[in-house]
């Protein structure tokens, strides 16, 4: 139980709103669904408010609330938006993996140190720029992995790829990212 006394819901919005608004925004992309999916959070919250144990802070409740919001969105736009297969199967059978789908070509060093680059702020905003210019669903397959923390078996079954399919993503998602990032890095670093 924390110490601290939570803030009531009426304070919410003044409080949480805009956190919980560049927490969506950074994940789904479009300003108007980010909002709506922030709605729904406090909507929710308000619900079910006597479930709020206080051994948290409330707005880590809040964001935990939000970010099911975001993978039920995410896992909606994807049975609607049909995943191809083809392009990663292509890949898989290239001369660039074994036929375990181990890569067979290790990628080349970092031109940069990415430990030091971490910390700066002008960093994640080159990041955050090289991970809007990842396609679909690579970029929605990198964030559920490496953002949203969840596991392949989840997120094959969200994207409705096989586990395969989406090492295939991984891979080209941070091999893309990594050359976007030496790219723009560079230029600043």
């Amino acid at each position: 139980m924390t110490d601290k006394p939570q803030p009531s819901p009426d304070d919410w919005v003044d409080l949480y709103g805009d956190y919980l608004y560049r927490y969506a925004l950074l994940r789904l992309k479009n300003p108007a669904t980010a909002e709506d999916a922030v709605q729904e959070t406090f909507l929710a919250a308000v619900k079910g408010q006597d479930r709020f144990d206080g051994r948290t802070d409330i707005k880590f409740w809040l964001r935990g609330i939000l970010r099911n919001k975001i993978v039920d969105h995410i896992r909606k736009a994807v049975r609607e938006d049909v995943v191809e297969d083809t392009e990663a199967q292509g890949i898989l059978d290239s001369f660039w993996f074994k036929h375990s789908g181990v890569a067979a070509i290790r990628p080349a060093p970092w031109q940069f140190d990415p430990y030091r680059a971490f910390e700066k702020t002008e960093f994640w905003e080159i990041f955050r720029s090289c991970l809007d210019q990842l396609r679909e669903p690579l970029r929605t397959a990198f964030t559920l992995k490496m953002l949203e923390d969840q596991s392949s078996e989840e997120i094959c079954k969200i994207l409705g790829v096989s586990p395969n399919n989406l090492w295939v993503m991984m891979h080209r998602a941070r091999s893309l990212l990594k050359t976007c990032l030496e790219k723009k890095w560079a230029k600043r670093a």
